[in-house]
């Protein structure tokens, strides 16, 4: 437990902000107001306490995401940036997903983690990271997390080079949006019963996820 909290509350410390390959557009001003805001601009407007709960609290029981993007810390509009913890607990996996407006860079804050991607060549680069260690995901490129440790968590921080940088999960994607069986079946060299059943794995996503 004491680890754990330590080793979060060390990397939430750590600016990780510096990413080369930011992809929101530069504003003209030194920030930006959302639109119809009726509060003091003042340093609580630029102060996001959402991590707070990740403090003291026990390891994970299921993979789970806490982020920090422009939704929930309206004041990063126009910075070019935003973080995620990922809480892995033994054996789960993040799934092939992409993040289609900002590259990611990862920071393996405890335990050990399999990660990998697929450029466009369709080349697969895979890595077993330990603590301490931190890996890139290149901006838009198919990527997972895995923790092969069937005994012990893991806790990861992400970096974005947006402030919005989106998520598609391609299982998701590919049989919780409605796409037709008989496509999905003739694109897998599968048949239609196959289909049907990982579409009942994975149902449609709740609208604005």
């Amino acid at each position: 437990m004491a680890k754990y909290e330590l080793a979060v509350a060390f990397v939430l410390g750590l600016s990780l902000f510096g990413l080369t390959s930011a992809g929101d557009p530069d504003i003209l001003t030194d920030f930006v107001i959302p639109p119809n805001f009726t509060g003091s601009i003042n340093g609580s407007f630029f102060t996001y306490t959402g991590m707070r709960s990740l403090m003291g609290s026990n390891p994970p029981t299921a993979f789970n995401v806490t982020k920090a993007t422009v939704k929930e810390f309206p004041a990063l509009d126009g910075q070019s940036v935003s973080y995620a913890v990922l809480e892995f607990p033994a054996g789960s996996v993040n799934p092939p997903h992409t993040h289609p407006r900002g590259s990611e860079l990862l920071f393996l804050a405890y335990g050990s983690l399999q990660v990998g991607l697929v450029d466009t060549n369709n080349t697969l680069y895979t890595q077993t990271l330990q603590t301490g260690d931190m890996f890139i995901f290149p901006k838009g490129l198919v990527h997972f997390q895995y923790n092969a440790n069937q005994t012990g968590f893991a806790v990861a921080v992400s970096a974005f080079g947006s402030a919005s940088a989106g998520t598609v999960s391609v299982p998701v994607t590919v049989f919780g949006t409605g796409i037709d069986d008989q496509i999905l079946a003739e694109s897998f060299k599968t048949n239609v019963s196959t289909i049907q059943g990982l579409k009942n794995a994975f149902p449609p996503p709740p609208p604005n996820a």
